[in-house]
Order: structure tokens, then C-alpha cells, then sequence
């Protein structure tokens, strides 16, 4: 389980005022369509109905937390994650050398691709050998809610809710499947880090990486905002219901009571159509607050100074 908050040093504000640690964009108070339109996504997932939506003015983080802010976390405050202290986490089989495939026993039935590998934790993503050096300014994974909640109060900020985050992602541009437009490749172009191939034994990775990317290496959309689709899953604050839209206010809304998973937005770079096309503005998902994985992060949000 995570560290008592209570017993870290009171660092709350100290990253708003640290323009090196972190880079806030202000989202004005507004109304948005929020929500995915009938015929689009996985109605499943509660994506719809679309609806108006009305937010407070708020500011979210320009990019997921890297492992370079992360680290700075663990050192000040000698935090440790729910992957260290449970010795393993889930990694993506197709990251793993074939002598580290050889080494794990067993895999989830109905995802087989995900390989608990001892010692994988956000320092060594891979597990024992591997590091993050050369990853500083990738977004950090094998976060659990609780330890993203952790990272967020030492910041002086919290996770997002659905809301903000859709809002965000939308960047002021309503009825648009993503960020950018209703293509996921406008004109050949890659606007995101997300799965090419065949999921999940073939990635072409033709946008350049087969793994997570740096934060800042696809287009950002109209708030100045970079990887709100792609690249890793975000958690949010909210409690993750299927029934979201029918049953959250029309104000300010918070998924709240309800079955212990959390929700999560954005998709990674393991989305690909044939198999979980939730890197769309609107395509929600969810976890087990305990839950990670090589392909899950966050960034914060705060209100307005």
C-alpha cells in the first residue's frame, strides 16, 4: 500500500512554483460536448450519451509525469511504489528479451500478452537489467492509483477527473473522434504513440517506437497539451461507472462509488484498432486502484493560483 501521506514533508505548492519540475496550462471555466455520439466507440465502457458538460476554470499538467519528475519525487521523500514493495508488475511480453520471457511461468488467461516479471517497478521497466537512463523523458509506468495520488499531493496538485481530462484532450475542438480530427493519420502523419501492425504479436512501430516515447514527441493539440492519447494510460481521480453519463452531474461531475477500479483515459501505446481503439477523446477504461502495468502513467491537475 502506499506511504502514509501524513509522514512526508510538506512540499504542497512547492512544484507550482518550480517552473523546471513542471508546466501548467490554464483551462478557462466553459461548457463542452462531452462524451462519445452513438455509432462511435464501445458503449460498454459508458462513452455515451453525449451530453453538455460544464467545468470550472482548472490547470492540468502539459505533459504525463516523466520518470525524471518522478524520480525527484522518490528522492526527496524516499517514497516507495506498490510495484517495489510487491517485488513485480505486469510488462507487455513483446518488451521482453526471449531469455526474460523464458523466466516468467504464467500469464493472465484472457490477456496474454501481459508477463508479471519480478523486480519490474518504474526504475526498471523491464525488470532486472533494464533502466531508465535514457527514458528520463519518458512518462513514467508501473504507477498505481495510490502512487500517483502520492506523486500528486507532494506536488500540490491531484489526478484529473473524467471530465477535465476529456475536456483537455479536446482542446476546445468539439465532435472529433480525436485531439486533431476524425483521422487517427491525417495525410500519413502520426499525431500519437499508438500501436502499428498486428496487435499483439507484430509492431512495425513505423511512428518510431515500440514502447513509450518521449513526452513531447507528437504534435500537441490546441491547449498546448502533448500525449493525451497515446503513449501511456492516465489515471483520474474518478471512481470508473459504466453509467457515468446518466448518473454524474452535469457540473463539475466525479465518478464516485463505485466498485474499487479507477478510471483511466488516453489509451497507450498498445491501442490499435483490431483490439482496444480507446485513443479517442471520448474512450474511457478502467483498472483496480492496485493495478500496474508498463503502459500505465498520470499527470495532475490543480486550480487556478
Amino acid at each position: 500500500m502506499a506511504k502514509n501521506i501524513e509522514h512526508w514533508p510538506d512540499r504542497k505548492g512547492q512544484c507550482l512554483r518550480d517552473s523546471k519540475r513542471c508546466d501548467w496550462v490554464d483551462i478557462p471555466q466553459q461548457t463542452f460536448n462531452m462524451g462519445a455520439p452513438p455509432g462511435e466507440g464501445y458503449p460498454e465502457d459508458g462513452e455515451g450519451p453525449q451530453r453538455q458538460v460544464a467545468l470550472s476554470s482548472f490547470r492540468i499538467w502539459r505533459t504525463p509525469v516523466t520518470n525524471r519528475q518522478f524520480g525527484r519525487f522518490v528522492r526527496e521523500t524516499a517514497y516507495r511504489t506498490l510495484a517495489e514493495t510487491e517485488g513485480w508488475s505486469y510488462v507487455f511480453f513483446g518488451l521482453l528479451s526471449p531469455e526474460a520471457r523464458r523466466t516468467v511461468c504464467s500469464a493472465p488467461p484472457e490477456t496474454p500478452w501481459w508477463f508479471p516479471v519480478d523486480g519490474a517497478f518504474w526504475r526498471m521497466p523491464e525488470g532486472p537489467g533494464s533502466e531508465i537512463e535514457k527514458r528520463l523523458d519518458h512518462p513514467v509506468v508501473h504507477v498505481c492509483w495510490h502512487d500517483a495520488v502520492a506523486f500528486a499531493h507532494w506536488a500540490g496538485g491531484q489526478l484529473p477527473t473524467e471530465a477535465q481530462w476529456e475536456c483537455a484532450a479536446r482542446g476546445g475542438r468539439s465532435g472529433l473522434k480525436f485531439p486533431w480530427g476524425n483521422e487517427l493519420e491525417p495525410d500519413g502523419q502520426h499525431m500519437a504513440n499508438v500501436w502499428q501492425g498486428r496487435f499483439p504479436g507484430q509492431n512495425t512501430a513505423l511512428d518510431g517506437f515500440a514502447g513509450t516515447s518521449p513526452v513531447r514527441a507528437f504534435p500537441e493539440n490546441n491547449f498546448g497539451l502533448f500525449d493525451m492519447i497515446g503513449n501511456v494510460w492516465e489515471w483520474c481521480s474518478d471512481d470508473f461507472l459504466t453509467d457515468y453519463h446518466n448518473v454524474t452531474s452535469s457540473e463539475n461531475p466525479v465518478g464516485q462509488n463505485g466498485d474499487g477500479r479507477k478510471s483511466l483515459r488516453g489509451g497507450s501505446f498498445l491501442c490499435h484498432a483490431s483490439y482496444c481503439a480507446r485513443y479517442r477523446s471520448a474512450a474511457r477504461s478502467a483498472n483496480d486502484a492496485h493495478a500496474t502495468s508498463s503502459n500505465i502513467g498520470f499527470r495532475l491537475t490543480s486550480t487556478p493560483s
